[in-house]
């Protein structure tokens, strides 16, 4: 896979992390991608993402002009080993700040947290995302995959796998693709061959990777019916 699209619930640090060292062009969306393109976002100079970085002294500057420094980090590491660095950055001088009642909302000096990692990945991002390709793979997402998901979830009432393990979710899911594709075969009365064969193609391909677990399928049938 060089390539891969996917929404904003797979925009994180970790996802985006792993894609760049599998050298995979990430066309994946993070939390606010629309919302920081809009105005209430996009011109609020006390938000961290406006204030202006000096990324060769590490200090921000916040709207009074005032300097904040670099006081310290935190790690994070996750259930799944993946660790994450956030520095602080803190003003130096709030008191009597005319905007600060704008800026800061604590008794003390604004302090403000930022993921350089994170933002480095987000702006790669939203450069893909804007893009010409950016923008044909965004407006084809949402319509080949959330109309077969939403019937799947709505219509067919099937909201989560029926059994534990990675195995027989494929061997569970396998088996719902192949019905639910013969099933769209069977409304259509009148198609075109080409679209048949591509149709039929498919449920041939779900059938060939089934047929890897079908072992395990019919020792799972033979436990249910003992």
């Amino acid at each position: 896979m060089k390539e891969l699209t996917a929404d904003s619930g797979y925009g994180s640090e970790e996802n985006y992390t792993m894609l760049e060292q599998r050298g995979i062009t990430a066309y994946v969306k993070y939390n606010y991608f629309h919302k920081e393109q809009h105005k209430p976002l996009k011109n609020n100079p006390f938000i961290p993402q406006n204030l202006y970085y000096n990324a060769q002294d590490d200090y921000y500057v916040c709207p009074m002009g005032q300097h904040m420094t670099h006081i310290g980090s935190i790690k994070d590491t996750n259930e799944r080993k993946f660790t994450s660095y956030t520095d602080i950055y803190q003003a130096q001088n709030c008191i009597g700040c005319p905007l600060r009642s704008s800026c800061n909302k604590s008794k003390g000096n604004r302090v403000i947290n930022v993921n350089h990692n994170l933002n480095r990945l987000k702006r790669q991002a939203f450069d893909l995302l804007t893009s010409q390709e950016g923008l044909v793979r965004r407006s084809r997402r949402p319509i080949e995959p959330e109309a077969v998901f939403g019937q799947i979830k709505t219509c067919m009432g099937y909201k989560r796998f029926r059994h534990f393990g990675k195995e027989k979710c494929y061997m569970d899911f396998g088996i719902l693709a192949i019905a639910f594709n013969i099933l769209k075969l069977s409304r259509l009365k009148e198609i075109n061959p080409f679209e048949k064969l591509k149709m039929i193609l498919c449920v041939f391909l779900l059938l060939l990777f089934l047929f890897k677990y079908a072992k395990r399928f019919f020792l799972y049938c033979s436990c249910i019916k003992k």
